[in-house]
């Protein structure tokens, strides 16, 4: 079964995940996506792993989100665009090439016998980017985004704490 929950920044949506995932299980997956940029995304990584419990399971994986992924378990994926932002950076900004390479993944995600509760920011709902590379990746999250919502079996926004149910 494939969650998808998605909002704007600090609506609330990894709070509703965590909490989403608990409840469906004693000791869910933590699967963090993103990379160690610098010190100050150090430590924002580091004061994240301590706001959970010891229920949890910690794993972390840049791209190959499916190689740490176990038959049974239900797996948080926090976050989709710090995963879209790896192959981004790594396929020099190529929309094409990084869709082609996250639907692949996703797809093998799908697969899988686990509960996947992906989590994903909705970026282009703001201002519209300044800048041509940060409007190719509104574009690409906003298109990755579209692909997860329709193979979920349940979608959700979340604006300001409050969960809406899309289907």
């Amino acid at each position: 079964m494939i969650y998808y929950i998605s909002g704007g920044e600090r609506s609330g949506k990894s709070a509703y995940g965590e909490e989403l995932a608990r409840s469906l299980s004693e000791s869910p997956v933590y699967l963090a996506t993103s990379r160690v940029w610098d010190d100050n995304f150090k430590d924002r990584i580091d004061k994240h792993k301590l706001s959970r419990d010891n229920t949890w399971i910690n794993r972390e994986e840049e791209k190959q989100l499916s190689n740490a992924i176990s038959q049974g378990e239900v797996v948080l994926i926090d976050c989709v665009t710090l995963w879209l932002t790896n192959y981004f950076t790594d396929l020099d900004s190529d929309i094409d090439k990084c869709l082609e390479e996250a639907k692949l993944e996703i797809d093998k995600v799908e697969q899988l016998d686990a509960t996947i509760i992906f989590i994903s920011n909705e970026i282009g709902m703001g201002g519209h980017a300044s800048t041509p590379i940060g409007r190719k990746f509104t574009e690409l999250q906003g298109l990755v985004n579209q692909y997860i919502a329709k193979k979920a079996t349940k979608a959700t926004v979340v604006i300001s704490g409050l969960p809406l149910s899309l289907k």
